[in-house]
């Protein structure tokens, strides 16, 4: 059944390492979003979020928006497609206009806008948001809303999220040939951040430590948006493989053993609890079935773990996260509900540390963990009005590299300033 004319719909579709979901709402006259479908498949064409095997991941893109569209008894014809892989890049542009002293108009800040988006030159990264962040008049900063002051000069620093062009268009051109139109292909801390953080958390500062298959991202929000990000090439699947290797069992088994017994807390009855695992395919007929104490499993996922908590804690150093301004820690994905999960990153790093999940009503009970925070983020990204300067110009743009850390010491300034 097509989309009948005039209705609006947003349909969000977030390719991941391990699965391909998702879904159709509809838009209610408040800004509400009333879910209409979901659908959900196996990644199997995706490694570390890059699309590694063009034709399975156009496969999996396209069962689960059918499964979507079945379900909501719709055809959809464009989505907002989430992109998670790493080489994402937090940078900022900042330029500055005269006013002499009048009131500010909105052809000031159009002017202002339109100057930060040139300003933004190309070296071969493609853009995938230009967001207009902190306003500063006459040298005071941390200026939301200019409109109708009074100053001298007027200045604007726009944060920039951008990737390498390559992976992008590959995504791009799998989700077009599962005949499928882009919106717009949007950075997954964005989109998480939208769906499992509070606005006073984004004021205040506040890390967001998406888990993800393959990838992990890393991002700060301060002053109430994403001010950096670092990407770090890890995710749950390699403790799922290291449980494989370890016991001799296949990639189904152990992925099973660490959702059903895995933890990345000890207790004293982990040595007396046992685990059998089948015999990996092609073992000998009659062999028997392996046990294990859980002891020695949460051991295999403790050594992984540790890995990535020790690149977790180096990017939050790289990233400014640190003092009375970073001591909220949000997990969010799928490799984020593994049982302790949180008692174990918050002793760790020493910070406050909870499990974020989609603040979304009315995502079904399977879609309501932190495995899909980004498809929800994603929906609701779709059915808000965000300024993004490209919108100001015309096509693909590229930018220039730069260093974000600046503005993460000014919201720090900020943050100590007003506390």
């Amino acid at each position: 059944m097509p989309q009948p004319p005039g209705r609006k719909l947003v349909t969000a579709l977030d390719i991941g390492s391990s699965k391909v979901s998702a879904l159709i709402a509809e838009p209610g006259e408040a800004g509400e979003l009333r879910i209409l479908g979901t659908g959900q498949r196996e990644s199997r064409g995706v490694k570390r979020g890059f699309v590694a095997d063009m034709e399975r991941t156009e496969a999996a893109i396209r069962e689960a928006v059918e499964q979507a569209e079945r379900i909501a008894g719709t055809n959809v014809e464009n989505a907002f497609v989430g992109f998670s892989a790493g080489g994402l890049v937090s940078t900022v542009a900042s330029v500055e206009v005269g006013i002499s002293g009048r009131k500010i108009e909105k052809s000031d800040i159009d002017n202002l806008l339109v100057a930060g988006r040139d300003s933004i030159n190309p070296v071969g990264r493609m853009i995938l948001h230009a967001l207009p962040a902190l306003y500063t008049l006459d040298g005071l900063q941390g200026v939301k809303k200019p409109l109708g002051l009074h100053a001298d000069k007027l200045a604007v620093d726009i944060h920039v999220i951008s990737a390498e062009p390559s992976p992008v268009r590959n995504l791009d051109l799998c989700v077009r040939s599962a005949h499928l139109g882009v919106s717009a292909i949007v950075a997954s801390p964005v989109a998480a951040g939208r769906a499992c953080l509070s606005e006073e958390e984004r004021e205040l500062g506040v890390a967001l430590v998406e888990m993800g298959a393959g990838v992990t991202n890393v991002s700060v929000f301060a002053g109430g948006m994403l001010v950096g990000l670092k990407s770090l090439a890890i995710g749950g699947i390699d403790i799922t493989d290291d449980i494989a290797s370890a016991f001799g069992t296949r990639r189904v088994e152990a992925e099973r053993m660490k959702c059903f017994y895995g933890s990345a807390t000890t207790s004293p009855r982990d040595n007396h609890d046992m685990i059998d695992i089948a015999p990996i395919a092609g073992a000998d007929e009659g062999a028997e079935t392996t046990r294990i104490t859980r002891a020695q499993l949460i051991a295999v996922i403790r050594q992984r773990l540790d890995q990535l908590m020790g690149e977790i804690a180096g990017a939050l150093k790289d990233l400014g996260f640190a003092g009375p301004f970073g001591r909220q820690v949000v997990l969010t994905g799928g490799a984020s509900e593994l049982k302790g999960m949180a008692d174990y990153v918050q002793g760790v790093l020493g910070r406050a540390v909870r499990v974020g999940r989609p603040k979304l009503p009315g995502l079904p009970e399977a879609h309501g963990g932190p495995a899909f925070t980004t498809l929800a983020g994603l929906a609701l990204f779709a059915a808000s009005d965000e300024l993004d300067l490209r919108r100001f110009g015309d096509g693909e743009r590229t930018i220039q590299k730069g260093d974000g850390g600046n503005m993460i010491q000014r919201l720090i300034s900020l943050f100590k300033s007003n506390y």
